[in-house]
């Protein structure tokens, strides 16, 4: 028999996968890869969360965002269409993390008018 350690108890395969789509955002809160990057940070470590390592990329001036934080228990990624009041946010958090605190941060950062959210529940055994 084998031995179950504290990290697989945390790491299970089985989680919740949130898909945000955010719209009625002001452009300027859609635009600057730095402040999007530091958000999403945030809102893991507020989920309880451990960042691994993240990734953004900005189109330019006044243009969109694309961006990936890397978590231990999955990830957070964000999709930018300023010119739309746009954002897509995909968070995906296994074990004890809860990524609808993520959500909540970002949320009120962003400030929406409109949140269109669909839950998924993710794990080995559907």
């Amino acid at each position: 028999m084998t031995e179950v350690t504290a990290m697989d108890r945390v790491h299970r395969p089985a989680g919740s996968h949130l898909l945000a789509d955010l719209s009625g955002v002001r452009a300027d809160r859609l635009t600057d890869c730095d402040e999007l990057e530091a958000l999403l940070r945030s809102a893991a470590a507020a989920a309880g969360a451990r960042v691994l390592h993240s990734h953004f990329h900005g189109f330019g001036a006044g243009l969109g965002v694309t961006g990936v934080v890397l978590l231990a228990e999955s990830h957070i990624s964000i999709h930018t269409w300023p010119e739309d009041g746009f954002a897509a946010v995909d968070i995906f958090m296994c074990g004890a993390s809860q990524p609808q605190t993520a959500l909540d941060v970002i949320q009120t950062a962003l400030a929406p008018q409109h949140c269109q959210l669909s839950t998924i529940r993710r794990s080995l055994h559907n």
